[in-house]
């Protein structure tokens, strides 16, 4: 695993733990994505690596700015079918990281998903995990309340 504060590697842990915990087999999703998709990319990358350091087969792809039908043509299908480059074992994650990974129409694709906060805008509000990276070697875990906002606050257009 890289180096990392003491502080982010505690958070990456942790967040690895429990998406171990709820999904400890098979072929598993994760996505992430925030409104700074450089934070959002080494965020996912720092995961990916956490994964790996507790055993887990990982493949990675940043996408970028994806539509619905080529993320599920180029990425979802290939890797459900065991087809995706690096991403061969049954038991694999497959951790992305792009815009527009988290919309309504395709939040149901992933097993887990983290939005990557990063100053003061509001959080998705249909994910798993929330991580305040504004300092980014000292992240940490935001929680929000979500009954007053709709489901399709911080989707991107």
């Amino acid at each position: 695993m890289a180096y990392f504060s003491e502080t982010r590697h505690d958070l990456l842990d942790g967040v690895a733990r429990e998406f171990l915990h709820l999904t400890p087999s098979g072929r598993r999703l994760i996505a992430i994505e925030g409104a700074d998709a450089i934070r959002a990319t080494r965020f996912a990358d720092d995961l990916a690596s956490a994964l790996e350091a507790q055993g887990q087969p990982v493949a990675r792809r940043s996408l970028g700015d994806v539509d619905e039908a080529t993320l599920r043509a180029e990425t979802i299908a290939p890797f459900r079918a065991g087809a995706l480059d690096g991403a061969g074992d049954a038991d694999t994650v497959l951790v992305v990281d792009g815009r527009r990974l988290l919309n309504e129409k395709v939040r149901g694709i992933w097993h887990f998903t983290v939005w990557v906060l990063a100053g003061e805008e509001l959080p998705h509000a249909g994910v798993n995990v929330i991580v305040d990276a504004t300092l980014e070697s000292a992240p940490k875990r935001f929680f929000y309340d979500y009954c007053a906002l709709p489901p399709s606050v911080g989707e991107l257009r």
